[in-house]
């Protein structure tokens, strides 16, 4: 398509280090998008995978914590390539300031054959900033590419302190903040959606959107992960994450082209536009009724199960226009939709319902056009009615998930699907007013309800376009 780079080569060769190799999100994430690259022929000719942590294991050991992984979370067959996935595994442990551990001579070896090297962090965030440290400590930084899980920061602050820390020992262009909602085949649709149909095109503003929606509900519980998910809750673990992220992706003004730098220009200059929060008018919080029960939870947490925020984007072509966005644990169901409400046009049909382009971002992705029409029949009455184009359907699509995309990007050096430091920054700036004192105390609701009624304020009457 006109307007879009063609990726990059991958390199000759690769030094995947994985550091958190043990932990959870690399079991469930990280090491099934690698495997499913594998299987794609989507890795370079020559690689290894170096896991690491702070425990010493055998490169044996790694391998069957590897197997183990894949079998529980990967879809991918474990058949006779396993023996080859397997042999490119490695284990070495992480460096200190003042230990080099057994990983930083692998690595070394490794880049002195001119591998490029790919530090992907799948580690807590709090450890973010005494690892990258101990890897500058002994030079395993040099032409590297680093790529930081989110959160990237906390608040405002602990941003600017990760940010000037890393900025230190690397430049912009090896650093891949990742959003996997970025990397979704849904939310980059949004760009070919709007950018390639005039359909879309010549309705995607505020003359004729009354509203956007992004909705992420869920019915997952939080008690397998309660201490983390004590610490942070729902509005620093989605809402500054990945709502501003898509609501983002929604605003852009055209970038010119689809190339990487044009495309993070545009979207750092709607972060800029993003105005700060209201938490007294346009933010409530709910905790589900029995989350303190929860082990691990103080019976007097108020940390927030669920947020809704309404979002204003004061651009010339969404200035008015409301970005509700919510989302929260055990709901009446899960979603990952954005939806643009449209106004109803001026004209004889006094009784149109609302019309509305929605896009869910889950999976592979699905477009969806919703129209009034006449109902069928002899009497002219109208009703709704939607048209769907799942995206695994497109002839010659082959749809990945979105880790093995963010991760395949990482390799190629594509930053288009990761976010800036100065995006963050701005993130964090509209963000700032809900970590103050005018934080709203978290409302309760019953498991398995669609939240807090009061969030029906901020859709008003719309109402929420997944219930």
């Amino acid at each position: 398509m006109s307007g879009t780079s063609e990726p990059t080569d991958l390199p000759d060769s690769l030094c995947l280090v994985l550091h958190g190799a043990r932990g959870d999100l690399a079991a469930r994430m990280v090491l099934p998008a690698l495997y499913l690259l594998y299987r794609r022929g989507l890795l370079p000719r020559d690689w290894t995978v170096l896991g690491s942590g702070r425990k010493e294991i055998t490169d044996d050991e790694f391998a069957d914590l590897v197997h183990d992984a894949l079998e529980e979370y990967s879809d991918e067959p474990l058949d006779e390539r396993w023996n080859d996935f397997a042999d490119r595994l490695a284990y070495g442990s992480d460096p200190s300031d003042d230990d080099p551990g057994t990983l930083t001579d692998r690595v070394r070896d490794l880049r002195d054959r001119e591998a490029l090297v790919v530090h992907y962090l799948a580690v807590p965030p709090t450890t973010f900033a005494p690892l990258t440290k101990a890897l500058a400590a002994h030079d395993l930084l040099t032409d590297a590419r680093v790529v930081y899980e989110k959160p990237f920061g906390t608040s405002p602050e602990t941003f600017e302190e990760l940010d000037a820390l890393v900025h230190e020992h690397l430049d912009e262009s090896q650093v891949y903040r990742i959003d996997h909602f970025l990397a979704k085949e849904g939310t980059q649709n949004l760009h070919v959606l709007r950018f390639a149909n005039e359909m879309f095109a010549s309705v995607w503003d505020r003359e004729h959107v009354v509203q956007v929606q992004v909705d992420v509900p869920e019915t997952l519980d939080v008690a397998d992960r309660a201490s983390f998910y004590d610490a942070t809750g729902a509005a620093l673990d989605m809402l500054v994450t990945h709502l501003f992220q898509t609501a983002a992706e929604v605003a852009l003004d055209s970038p010119g082209s689809l190339d990487a730098g044009p495309v993070r220009e545009a979207r750092e200059e709607i972060f800029r536009r993003f105005r700060p929060l209201d938490p007294e008018n346009d933010v409530v919080l709910g905790q589900f009724e029995g989350y303190t029960d929860i082990d691990g939870i103080a019976d007097d947490s108020t940390t927030d199960t669920y947020v809704a925020a309404r979002l204003w984007i004061d651009s010339d072509r969404w200035r008015g226009v409301p970005f509700v966005l919510r989302s929260g644990k055990r709901m009446a169901g899960s979603a990952q939709r954005v939806t643009l409400l449209l106004r109803s046009p001026e004209g004889p049909v006094e009784d149109a319902g609302t019309d509305a382009v929605s896009v869910s971002v889950s999976g592979d992705g699905v477009i969806e056009v919703s129209a009034t029409v006449k109902t069928p029949g002899p009497d002219l009455q109208l009703s709704q009615g939607t048209a769907k184009l799942s995206l695994d359907d497109v002839a010659g699509g082959d749809p990945m998930p979105p880790y093995a995309a963010a991760l395949h990007d990482v390799l190629r050096g594509d930053h288009r699907a990761f976010t800036t430091s100065a995006a963050l920054r701005e993130a964090w700036r509209a963000f700032a007013p809900l970590l103050g004192d005018a934080r709203p105390a978290p409302q309760p609701y019953a498991p398995g309800s669609w939240g807090p009624e009061a969030a029906d304020a901020l859709v008003g009457e719309h109402g929420w376009w997944v219930r």
